[in-house]
């Protein structure tokens, strides 16, 4: 990897770049100097079936074209980045315009926004037109994970039940949306115990939502639940606070019944929300939030 970050990378392809352009010039160069002889036929020698390739001249026109063409192309280099490290005379990025155009277009909505702003999100969700907005934030940026319905999916939570991992008030809603979410749970296994201990703990864990579950084994592995009582909490309700789910209820997200709850236990599972505060503005945080805390408060 260390290869790909070294200062050779950025001189190798300054020299491509410049060399490129430097012998497309001198060939330009070599062949306007050829000149065909008076008593010449004007080809070059070179004949398929009784077809002669012509020695003729370049076109001024196709000449001066690419005369332009390249010194267009190092007025870029010069103004633009392009070579290697070289940043350009105007020193633009990719990500100064994107922070420029983000800029431009919070500063021409921020009116629309404005009145929403001050308002409590219980509030702005009651508004039809501020929902019509926090719905077409949610379908441009939040629908490819948790679905055009909210309903999510396997490893993305429903949005529009009343089981939150982090908790489903504003508040809780704004702080996730605002600043992502990692979800991690450790492989237990080894914790649990033996592989009969780890069955009997997911047998247990499906008994306390009164799912299909063998009885024995949940007896046996309710001891044994107490490594996972740190998150879970004794009776398994989940803790809000670190983002671990309610086990008494009958929502699984990544998969429900005795082998899926026995591959959670032996591989753990780390899930990530994204943060999204570099890309809206605070206000559009505000309405997104309304929209998500509305579905679920009907």
């Amino acid at each position: 990897m260390n290869d790909f970050v070294s200062g050779f990378w950025p001189i190798w392809i300054s020299t491509i770049t410049l060399g490129g352009i430097a012998f497309c010039v001198g060939l330009l160069i070599f062949a306007s100097r050829v000149k065909v002889t008076l008593d010449s036929d004007n080809t070059n020698g070179h004949e398929w079936d009784g077809i002669k390739e012509m020695n003729n001249p370049l076109p001024m026109w196709w000449v001066g074209l690419f005369i332009i063409t390249v010194i267009f192309g190092l007025a870029y280099l010069f103004l633009f980045p392009g070579l290697g490290e070289y940043q350009g005379k105007f020193g633009w990025t990719a990500v100064k315009q994107y922070e420029a155009e983000k800029a431009k277009n919070n500063e021409k909505i921020a009116p629309l926004y404005a009145k929403y702003a001050a308002m409590q999100v219980e509030d702005v969700a009651k508004i039809p037109e501020a929902r019509d907005i926090g719905k077409r934030i949610f379908l441009n940026n939040c629908a490819a994970c948790h679905g055009s319905d909210a309903k999510g999916s396997r490893g993305f939570p429903n949005l529009t039940d009343t089981d939150w991992l982090y908790g489903g008030s504003p508040e809780r809603i704004k702080e996730t949306i605002t600043g992502g979410r990692i979800g991690m749970m450790p492989p237990m296994a080894a914790a649990v115990g033996s592989e009969e201990d780890v069955k009997n703990v997911a047998n247990y864990v499906l008994s306390l939502s009164g799912s299909i579950h063998d009885s024995g084994r949940a007896n046996a592995g309710k001891d044994k639940f107490v490594v996972c009582a740190a998150c879970h909490g004794a009776e398994g309700k989940g803790n809000q606070m670190i983002g671990a789910p309610n086990l008494t209820d009958n929502t699984w997200l990544h998969g429900q019944g005795e082998a899926a709850i026995i591959k959670r236990i032996h591989e753990g599972k780390t899930n990530q929300m994204p943060a999204w505060e570099e890309k809206f503005s605070p206000e559009q945080i505000h309405l997104l939030t309304a929209y998500v805390w509305g579905l679920s408060n009907k």
